[in-house]
């Protein structure tokens, strides 16, 4: 559940805006997630980091899985006719570009990283180092 400025902090207070909240989804200004904001997994195996990215829409070629400084970046982009855009009640993934960063903590072995994507979902195996098993990774 998002908390987005005043909304949360008049519901806070007891009052009750009910037609202002639902106004934030269908008025002009309606709500807008963002560009980073696309749902991932993390998945802890012995040997293995499997990160599951909910990229749906976005086709691999447009996708870039980079690791810098012991960060992973993970972004996509994709070309939408402007005048085929959508007129959203509400948006609660991207449909232009996305980004997220995981940080290693220095657990994985980057040059062994591998990517596939499988019916939307890409899947990035990140192999731990030898001497890191059963440890955590920190997403940002």
């Amino acid at each position: 559940m998002y908390n987005h400025g005043y909304a949360g902090h008049r519901f806070a207070r007891g009052h009750h805006h009910g037609a202002h909240f639902f106004d934030r989804f269908t008025g002009a200004t309606s709500f807008r997630r963002p560009k980073y904001n696309v749902p991932i997994n993390i998945i802890d195996h012995d040997t293995f980091f499997e990160v599951h990215v909910y990229a749906l829409g976005f086709d691999k070629e447009n996708i870039s899985v980079s690791v810098s400084d012991d960060v992973l970046t993970i972004s996509g982009t994709r070309s939408i006719d402007e005048t085929q855009k959508p007129t959203f009640l509400r948006q609660e993934y991207p449909i232009k570009s996305f980004e997220r960063v995981v940080q290693l903590n220095d657990k994985v072995d980057v040059a062994n990283i591998s990517a596939k994507q499988e019916n939307g979902v890409l899947i990035v195996t990140l192999p731990k180092k030898s001497s890191a098993p059963g440890v955590t990774i920190e997403v940002m």
